[in-house]
């Protein structure tokens, strides 16, 4: 049985999640804070087989409930004398999580979900930057079709099944739910500015006893098999002190202007839902 509290991130990619959850791994009550995990879609390909098709009538609510449950208590589950059973918290990582607020609220009714965001204009300009550290555009963020051209490149990230605009059109689909008031929205300009007042905030949001966080000793391990198979390295590199650092856009002034807009979650007349919002 799973022993630990559990929570989730999710939100929009290039925002800060890696270095938040580098952060909040310092605290020794966190049991779990890392890169996206398959939990989430291995929870959506068992609930499908609960609910459809010729085995539907084998499981009630209750069942299904227990083995929902089990998969995030299993794909957590250390080996070893405790036998799964070490406390502490855990915070899955899937960009998903915010189209399925309502299973989370189902299975764990206490949990709260981390969404780290950022303006639009600034993630796109991480994406580029990090392709093209490599010479030979070989990044997997972009389909090879799609990796011609900077403009190519940004309209791959920005279609709605893109590692953008899936993310984009997910959010404000958690934002604007019934269960917002769920969200923790964490801006990326605050955590790197504010990060002692900010994670101070998050670590009594979730409940997580008081700790003196190292912002200038922040590490993060165990993500470079992961960034290799994406054939993009540094993907989840951190720095080691969290600090702003100013920079000029890479993208062309058109490319900028369209990516520019409000920040819909900056403005208290757009959170219907009282998400808690960071920015």
């Amino acid at each position: 049985m799973l022993t630990s509290s559990v929570h989730f991130m999710s939100g929009l990619p290039r925002s800060g999640s890696t270095l938040l959850s580098a952060i909040l791994q310092q605290n020794p009550a966190v049991r779990h804070a890392g890169i996206i995990t398959p939990v989430a879609p291995m929870m959506v390909k068992l609930s499908s087989l609960m609910v459809e098709g010729e085995y539907a009538s084998e499981f009630n609510d209750e069942t299904r409930k227990r083995l929902l449950r089990g998969v995030l208590s299993h794909y957590y589950f250390e080996k070893g004398p405790d036998s799964g059973r070490r406390p502490g918290m855990i915070i899955d990582h899937n960009r998903m999580w915010c189209t399925r607020l309502g299973l989370i609220d189902h299975l764990f009714p206490e949990a709260r979900i981390i969404c780290c965001v950022r303006n639009p204009v600034w993630i796109i300009d991480s994406f580029e930057r990090i392709i093209q550290k490599d010479p030979v555009l070989g990044s997997q963020l972009v389909p090879i079709e799609r990796r011609g051209t900077l403009y190519d490149r940004v309209e791959a990230l920005t279609a709605p099944n893109g590692s953008f605009g899936y993310c984009w059109r997910a959010l404000q689909e958690a934002f604007y739910s019934a269960l917002a008031h769920k969200l923790i929205v964490v801006e990326y300009d605050r955590l790197v500015t504010q990060p002692e007042e900010t994670v101070a905030r998050i670590t009594n949001l979730l409940k997580l006893p008081e700790w003196h966080y190292d912002f200038n000793a922040v590490e993060f391990k165990g993500a470079s098999a992961f960034d290799q198979a994406l054939n993009t390295p540094g993907l989840h590199e951190v720095r080691k002190k969290v600090a702003y650092t100013p920079r000029r856009p890479v993208l062309p002034p058109d490319v900028v202007a369209r990516l520019s807009g409000e920040l819909f979650w900056r403005n208290p007349e757009k959170n219907p839902g009282r998400a808690t919002v960071l920015a």
